[in-house]
């Protein structure tokens, strides 16, 4: 078991998945999140490291308010297919365009993850390669109407009904898909104590 009692660990997302798989990790820890941080990111980045400058960011808003004992844990997803990077759709309409683009094909699915104190910061990314079978129309329009994935890179969850019926094959962390490659962060973590 991973002791961080010399710190106040903090995880800065509202992101249910990441909640689910930190607590999996048995790491006691509060969500603090910060309205409107910024999530853009220069145009020339290339797609798999978006994630990890976006993760990066968000850790770096969070600094004029971190108490010496503070460690603060920062993500971000994104899904790429080919050279289009997938956040999270607008709206109902871009979520069945999204779905419809990753219907019997390969994307990757990439977390970056920045761990923030005082004295340290490290960033770090995981990628994950999944294969969707064919999808039919109504099936992706019932996945959006039922689930409403507004909130999700890629327009999925893997966790849910689309992931039971969709992913053919993955090659990578599961939890990666899911927003939080747990096993890679708890290595990192490790290294803080």
């Amino acid at each position: 078991m991973l002791q961080l009692d010399p710190y106040n660990v903090i995880l800065a997302s509202n992101s249910p998945r990441r909640k689910e798989l930190l607590s999996g990790l048995g790491i006691q820890y509060t969500v603090q999140t910060l309205p409107n941080i910024d999530e853009s990111y220069p145009k020339d980045l290339s797609g798999a490291d978006i994630p990890q400058y976006i993760a990066g960011q968000k850790a770096s808003a969070y600094s004029e308010h971190m108490a010496e004992d503070d460690l603060i844990i920062t993500a971000d997803t994104v899904v790429i297919l080919g050279d289009e990077v997938l956040g999270k759709p607008k709206d109902a309409n871009d979520a069945y365009r999204m779905l419809r683009a990753l219907s019997g094909q390969t994307h990757q699915v990439i977390t970056g993850v920045c761990i923030t104190t005082k004295k340290k910061k490290v960033t770090f990314s995981a990628q994950t390669d999944v294969t969707f079978v064919e999808l039919t129309d109504d099936e992706i329009t019932w996945y959006v109407d039922t689930y409403k994935p507004m909130d999700k890179a890629g327009s999925y969850g893997v966790q849910e009904w689309i992931g039971y019926i969709a992913v053919s094959s993955m090659n990578g962390s599961f939890y990666n898909v899911m927003g939080l490659p747990v096993q890679l962060l708890y290595h990192e973590l490790k290294k803080f104590v």
